[in-house]
């Protein structure tokens, strides 16, 4: 069998990025190469029912090994990357028996323990990092790796007393359209995971309720010498904008159940000016009240400058999942963790993953741990051991609920 870490450096060397405001899903055809590597491994590992779709979504069964009473469980994750940092031609670097101290990542860039602590969580392990010049994608190839090792154990003669599993990888997760075309009935699972977290331990079945806010600003560009009276600089209206806005209510200065505006993007001249927003909030009612406010602030801009000045498309985005997943699959990962030696905790997620979305779709699907560190940027690494741990989180999950 192949191991976790191997199946990993196959796949991070695969660019799957995924890009934004396109029509298409998957976004980038190169999140193709991967899905179709994945469904030729799932048959050759002998996995039932495998199917690639045209828009990138793999899926698979792993037949019930036993006649006991046992649910359909689905484990998930996705194969693109974000576009923060560049996905192509990433070259990891192995570091083992990780001591403390820095890491010389190559290139100028170190990993340190002073800017990023996590790394003493793994002491003693092998750490894999970038060399600084790409993100490394354990974002959520670690969560893929994962997911296949798994597959591929449960599907030995010696494995254990099993329900029927079902596998699911999808594209486009980071642009946030991830499930948009996922047949949950089809799928046919009870419940799932996602395997898309972050610190080993780490379940997360709160996020998030989220929203996107596109401003077009129409401003009227004269010549500075005869502009007085005249000139409307849609630069300036969209600095008055922000203004308004609650200053502290944004990610450099939020942290656990707090929400935020995010001025995502802001392009223009005096002319015209676009902007970009994302609106966040783990309450509902706040997140309905910032949602008002954005409404309230380009209303006051136009009855200010004249109608049609500032146009608002606000869309909904996902919903917090609480709600929606029953406690005893939390709680059947939490006894899974400490059956295998890791301590379990409960975090909020600061954004969403597909499991938020496909729980409002009728899949209740808490998210799991990777064991990864520092998503989206240069910085990122995990430890092999830590992926190791998850296949064994998997595996003393997912027998657990044969009755």
């Amino acid at each position: 069998m192949e191991s976790v870490l191997d199946r990993f450096l196959r796949y991070v060397k695969i660019d799957t990025q995924s890009q934004h405001q396109m029509d298409t899903i998957p976004s980038t055809e190169k999140q193709l190469v991967l899905s179709r590597l994945l469904r030729d491994e799932l048959i050759a590992i002998g996995a039932s029912d495998v199917t690639l779709d045209p828009h990138g979504y793999v899926t698979a069964t792993i037949p019930a090994n036993t006649k006991k009473a046992a649910p359909v469980i689905g484990l998930l994750s996705h194969v693109d990357t974000s576009d923060a940092v560049s996905g192509a031609n990433v070259k990891p670097v192995l570091t083992k028996n990780y001591a403390g101290g820095e890491i010389d990542m190559g290139n100028g860039y170190t990993l340190s323990p002073v800017e990023y602590p996590a790394l003493l969580l793994h002491i003693g392990e092998e750490i894999i990092s970038t060399d600084g010049t790409t993100l490394l994608g354990a974002d959520d190839k670690a969560g893929v790796a994962e997911i296949m090792t798994f597959a591929e154990r449960m599907l030995a003669p010696s494995a254990p007393e099993h329900g029927k599993i079902r596998i699911g990888f999808t594209p486009d997760e980071e642009v946030g359209h991830g499930v948009d075309l996922f047949d949950v009935s089809a799928f046919g699972a009870e419940f799932g995971y996602t395997v898309d977290g972050g610190t080993l331990g780490e379940i997360n079945f709160e996020c998030f309720n989220a929203a996107g806010a596109e401003i077009h600003i129409k401003g009227r560009s004269i010549h500075t010498g005869s502009a007085k009276g005249k000139m409307v600089n849609a630069l300036l209206l969209a600095m008055e904008l922000h203004d308004m806005l609650p200053r502290f209510e944004n990610p450099a200065c939020t942290s656990e159940y707090e929400g935020f505006f995010h001025l995502d993007k802001l392009e223009g001249s005096v002319d015209h000016a676009d902007m970009s927003y994302i609106l966040r909030d783990h309450d509902m009612e706040k997140f309905e009240q910032k949602k008002r406010l954005m409404e309230k602030v380009c209303a006051f801009l136009n009855e200010k400058y004249g109608a049609g000045t500032v146009s608002l498309t606000l869309e909904d985005s996902y919903y917090n999942m609480k709600s929606k997943v029953p406690e005893h699959i939390v709680e059947a990962a939490k006894r899974a963790m400490e059956r295998v030696g890791v301590t379990p905790f409960c975090e909020p997620i600061r954004g969403g993953t597909d499991g938020s979305r496909l729980s409002y779709m009728g899949l209740p699907c808490p998210n799991l741990c990777t064991g990864g560190h520092n998503f989206h940027g240069r910085y990122e690494f995990i430890s092999t051991q830590a992926m190791e741990k998850v296949v064994e989180i998997l595996e003393s999950l997912i027998p657990s609920f044969v009755k």
